[in-house]
């Protein structure tokens, strides 16, 4: 699971009767920077707000918010000196003495300011009074920094909203006035950072393509999708349908994401230990086997073969696979809507247990829903399968040479039968991980460096860094994360919102007709219940036991009637649900009855999920309050 990202907003606005500010109180542009006065960083900027200011004049509101460097206590005085005297002008003078004072602050430089600017120091009571005020003041910021997602000082708000960018004038200036592609851009990263917007894209590619499946150009957005696509070399032809090359072809990238995920929770995430892997484990066996077993159990193994026959086809005992999945996207987003309604540990362990399920998911798509096997070019999958394994154990850190031997994987594992995105899965295993650098040699490596170009003068004015420089800051940037790293960071949003909405509109559409629920009423019925009650059943069932047996813990943080929630929200099968039907049913009629109890049997249990933890806060808050 991705760590949870630092908020992007200012936590409180701006107050001119208690912030520090210059400029008009109506400028049409706010700029508020948490800095300290004892790190070198903040005194650069310093200088970039005086050219602002100059740029800007009247336009700009400048706003000054203390985050002293974590355990400098030079800081933390300078801080709490200028926050002693409650006259502005006196404090914007302190400041600009601390922020162009020297490289390095230390109590000789406050001693020397204070003599300076003949500053008096209040005597007696009033002296301790203004300290105490000081430290409230400092302390005030400092938790307004962290509500913000402050990390790093300085760190600047554009009206609001935190600025990520470089801190050159120029930069900040298209940021402050709001160029169209910085607009987009913040625009984009808003949506993407916020959780349920996954699945909101996946809920809009969906619903417009059931809408345009059942309007006048359903026949054409049909038969678009089958329109054959492909390469010819010579003699040779290799075609696929549109749709397929979406199924069997840029699924890889979704399917790869979900292998590098599995990879990381089980070498450093939250399925690395054994003691706290073993619950969701339960969870997601249990919410596999009970979907699955139930499906058996209600739906008949198919249509008769002809009207008034007693024999049945068999086609709909293949479904069985359908119901096991959970889609990640919606449950966790439904979660996040949520907020603090789900304590953050429940969403961990759903997160946990989904990748557990998309493993499940991934040896029952192998095993029982591939096509006929090739030996020849299943032997050619294993050599190349062979080769990504030297490439890791080289030390390999590129990521070219593994994705064209990814593009070769592809190619021979969707020729030898097996269903090809499992190729994005093996591809995933031998990406290679590093160990974490040196953060402190690299930063004095790259210092070095850039100190070294800036003696260039004139020249790195005109032409910026040299090639050299340029190449070993790249080799420094590589070496801060993994490959395997990179590659999720990079891909995973590709994936939630190209790779998947795609897929989506690709598959989603269905045209709704009477003859579809009227000839399929214990397939959509067995399909729905199976997500509605087999999922939670399993998930509770499988959890109780391996608790019972001692094989695992509940952590205190959330109900048994939370994690209940969280059984019926795992109910919420879409993604891998509409894959694994479209590998089960090839009869149209039943991929569309599929289809529709997937979305009834997902929309369900989003509602009981959403209905069982909303309840639970509920339920909690009085008991507390009976306490």
């Amino acid at each position: 699971m991705n760590p949870e990202p630092p908020p992007n907003r200012l936590d409180r606005p701006v107050d001119e009767a208690y912030d520090h500010t210059l400029g008009p109180a109506d400028a049409e542009i706010t700029l508020v920077e948490y800095g300290s006065y004892a790190d070198a960083p903040s005194r650069s900027a310093h200088e970039r707000v005086a050219e602002l200011r100059s740029r800007f004049g009247n336009r700009m509101r400048y706003v000054f918010r203390h985050r002293p460097l974590a355990g400098s206590k030079i800081a933390r005085r300078a801080a709490e000196l200028v926050e002693s005297y409650d006259d502005p002008a006196r404090f914007w003078n302190l400041h600009v003495a601390l922020m162009s004072r020297s490289d390095k602050l230390n109590a000789d430089d406050l001693r020397t300011i204070i003599s300076d600017l003949k500053l008096d120091g209040n005597k007696g009571a009033e002296q301790e009074e203004a300290a105490a005020r000081a430290r409230d003041r400092v302390d005030a910021d400092i938790g307004s920094a962290d509500a913000s997602g402050v990390t790093v000082t300085p760190t600047f708000f554009i009206n609001d909203r935190r600025y990520d960018g470089p801190w050159d004038v120029r930069s900040l200036s298209e940021a402050m006035l709001g160029s169209l592609g910085h607009v987009m851009h913040s625009a984009a990263l808003d949506f993407a950072k916020w959780a349920p917007s996954t699945g909101i894209m996946l809920l809009l590619a969906t619903g417009l393509a059931v809408i345009l499946s059942n309007s006048a150009f359903g026949p054409d957005f049909n038969e678009m999708w089958e329109q054959r696509l492909g390469v010819t070399f010579q003699h040779s032809t290799f075609e696929l349908s549109l749709r397929h090359w979406i199924n069997d072809g840029l699924l890889v990238i979704f399917f790869l994401v979900v292998g590098l995920e599995i990879k990381r929770e089980f070498t450093v995430g939250h399925l690395a230990d054994r003691r706290s892997a073993m619950l969701p484990i339960a969870a997601a066996t249990g919410g596999m086997a009970a979907p699955a077993l139930l499906y058996l159990i209600l739906v008949p193994s198919g249509p008769p073969i002809a009207p008034g026959s007693e024999g049945a086809d068999g086609t709909w005992s293949y479904g069985w696979g359908i119901p096991m999945a959970t889609d990640t996207a919606f449950a966790v987003a439904l979660i996040a809507m949520m907020g603090r309604r789900v304590p953050v540990e429940l969403r961990v362990f759903l997160t946990a247990a989904a990748i557990v399920d998309d493993i499940g998911a991934i040896i029952v798509v192998a095993i029982f829903y591939s096509g006929e096997l090739h030996i020849g070019y299943l032997g050619s999958a294993a050599a190349i399968a062979g080769l990504l394994a030297l490439l890791n154990k080289g030390s390999v850190y590129r990521a070219s040479p593994y994705v064209i031997l990814g593009i070769a994987l592809w190619a021979c594992v969707y020729a030898s039968g097996i269903h090809a995105t499992l190729a994005g899965i093996i591809l995933a295993l031998f990406i290679p991980t590093r160990p974490p650098p040196n953060l402190r040699a690299l930063m004095l490596q790259a210092d070095a460096i850039l100190t070294a170009e800036t003696r260039r003068g004139r020249e790195v004015m005109h032409y910026g860094p040299s090639e050299p420089a340029l190449e070993a800051l790249d080799a420094i940037h590589d070496r801060l994360e993994s490959p395997a790293d990179r590659m999720l960071r990079h891909l995973a949003p590709r994936s939630s919102f190209l790779v998947l909405p795609v897929f989506a509109f690709a598959n989603a559409g269905m045209v709704v007709e009477t003859s579809v629920f009227s000839e399929h009423v214990p397939l959509i019925l067995g399909t729905a219940t199976a997500l509605v009650i087999g999922k939670p059943l399993g998930f509770i069932t499988a959890t109780v036991t391996a608790v019972q047996l001692g094989f695992a813990t509940k952590p205190d943080a959330y109900s048994w009637r939370q994690l209940g929630g969280a059984g019926a929200l795992a109910g919420i099968g879409f993604t891998m649900s509409l894959f694994i039907a479209g590998q089960a049913f090839s009869e149209v009629s039943d991929y569309a009855a599929a289809k529709i109890a997937i979305f009834g049997g997902s929309i369900l249990s989003a509602v009981i999920g959403v209905a069982i933890l909303w309840n639970a806060q509920a339920e909690e808050e009085k008991i507390h309050e009976r306490e």
